[in-house]
């Protein structure tokens, strides 16, 4: 465990008000990271002078900041995985929450049970927190588990959440370099891990802090406020739009698919395109799911509406 070497990558933009928090919560790491690469999207700010000083305050740590491509969060943190793999293990963080000493422990523990040329991903719960950080709620689980017949249709854990081994960042890489437009980082990250055929470990026990605030940009998708924007997202077709940017995502990478998975890829496609009875019946046969039962139902009404 000692000698696993771990490269945190953040994307930062305008974070100066929580970043020193979730800095300081990397030094607290009982595995302690060898490197932090942090893209900055133009902040006007404090935040990389920030980054300067808890860089020169931590020695130990390489701190490399540059500059990303000012076209948004899922864009800067693509332009991150784009990067040369540097360590064993390569971790991903919002420049807003606060990780408990064990996460990145946790998270290798559970990857070095994994073949080190198997692409895997580790991700999971947390604990949900609003101002004053004493509030606690325990995120969503994963009963389901995961998949790509999953992956296709929702997204499993959060980008603050993941890390991946050597092979897993490699893949990611690689598929990076043909990317272009997606919808959200974590999401595109579950695809790829899923639809290569690589392993995805969903930890039911919570590892950080996800601070709640008006700047998220997804935030914990819980209660009857983001089930009517959810709702909202698939009448207005908006839901729609994402899977078309996330199966032209996929096609960038289709070689790199497994057969099944390329053979799944295209029923989902092909019942995005059907009439809605025959888009409900091939959502069906191909398996395709979504966590509890509101989810699959929402994810029923979208083949019915023609909004998938």
């Amino acid at each position: 465990m000692e000698r696993a070497s771990v490269t945190i990558v953040m994307a930062t933009y305008n974070g100066a008000e929580m970043l020193p928090m979730q800095l300081q919560s990397f030094a607290a790491q009982s595995l302690r990271p060898a490197r932090l690469l942090v893209s900055d999207d133009g902040s006007r700010d404090q935040t990389r002078d920030l980054v300067h000083d808890w860089a020169k305050s931590h020695p130990e740590i390489e701190v490399t900041l540059r500059d990303g491509p000012k076209r948004g969060a899922a864009q800067n943190f693509l332009s991150l995985l784009r990067l040369p793999v540097e360590g064993d293990f390569l971790s991903i963080s919002d420049q807003d929450d606060i990780w408990l000493e064990g996460k990145l422990e946790a998270a290798v523990t559970a990857l070095q049970q994994i073949p080190a040329e198997t692409p895997a991903l580790y991700c999971g719960r947390t604990w949900e927190v609003y101002g004053d950080l004493n509030r606690r709620r325990l995120s969503r689980g994963a009963p389901r588990g995961p998949s790509f017949a999953h992956a296709l249709v929702q997204n499993i854990g959060g980008g603050n959440t993941m890390v991946l081994n050597r092979a897993g960042a490699e893949a990611l890489r690689a598929a990076a370099q043909v990317t272009g437009e997606i919808v959200v980082h974590d999401w595109w990250i579950y695809q790829v891990i899923t639809g290569i055929g690589g392993v995805v470990l969903f930890d039911e026990v919570p590892h950080m802090l996800y601070r709640q605030h008006a700047g998220n940009e997804i935030g914990a998708n819980r209660g009857w406020r983001a089930t009517m924007m959810r709702a909202r997202a698939l009448a207005s077709g908006r839901f729609a739009a994402w899977c078309a940017c996330n199966v032209m995502a996929l096609r960038q990478i289709e070689p790199r698919l497994t057969p099944e998975n390329r053979a799944l890829l295209n029923s989902f496609d092909a019942a995005r395109r059907a009439p809605p009875l025959q888009s409900l019946a091939a959502i069906r046969r191909a398996g395709l799911y979504r966590q509890g039962l509101r989810g699959q139902l929402s994810l029923y009404a979208g083949a019915l509406l023609q909004r998938l």
